[in-house]
């Protein structure tokens, strides 16, 4: 009888969802040491697929961390791509905001650099501390309150991200007429970027 329960119940137990498909993952050689980023592909899809045709086409390659914003020790941010070059910008693409992706810009959160919603294309963000009050969306804020795309985070080489952050600035360089004062005296070169095996 006991037996009879125990194989009933066995019958009854719902199968374990299968695990979930692992992410993939970038390699990005720069200058300053290799850095590797987890790419969200199911919460920030059209984001996530950006990045990674600017990857599988090779537009990062020879490319650089061309800013640095340090607001203290540990906390800003840098930015690198394809700096608007028309041989390798890809079309912009759909603004997934963190209120739909339920992403936040934490440390090590990689991001889409944009002006106006929807016009994204080649320009990344690696966050250096918390930055959800002012990268994240925020409904409550008039106007422009979309904030900006989160996609992925840093699984290794954060101490890359914190060296090329406390790299020191040519106070008087800019990048097509902007970021004064936040351009590297010496800017960090992406040697590759290239997608790790999917893991089996």
């Amino acid at each position: 009888m006991l037996g009879a329960a125990l194989a009933l119940m066995l019958q009854a137990a719902p199968a374990a969802p299968p695990p979930a498909p692992a992410l993939p993952r970038v390699d990005l050689e720069t200058s300053a040491g290799p850095i590797v980023v987890e790419v969200d592909t199911v919460h920030a899809p059209i984001t996530a697929k950006n990045f990674l045709a600017y990857v599988d086409q090779h537009k990062l390659d020879g490319e650089t961390f061309y800013r640095t914003v340090k607001v203290q020790d540990h906390f800003g941010f840098v930015q690198f791509g394809v700096s608007g070059d028309p041989k390798r910008v890809l079309p912009p693409i759909e603004h997934e905001p963190t209120t739909e992706t339920g992403l936040h810009h934490t440390d090590g959160t990689l991001s889409i650099a944009r002006r106006e919603p929807g016009t994204a294309q080649g320009e990344f963000t690696i966050m250096v501390g918390d930055q959800r009050p002012s990268f994240d969306a925020d409904p409550s804020k008039p106007g422009d309150n979309l904030g900006y795309a989160a996609f992925g985070h840093v699984v290794s080489g954060m101490d890359v991200v914190n060296a090329i952050l406390d790299g020191a600035v040519d106070p008087a360089a800019t990048v097509r007429g902007s970021f004064k004062g936040e351009v590297p005296a010496q800017p960090i070169k992406i040697i590759s970027a290239k997608r790790e095996p999917a893991s089996s």
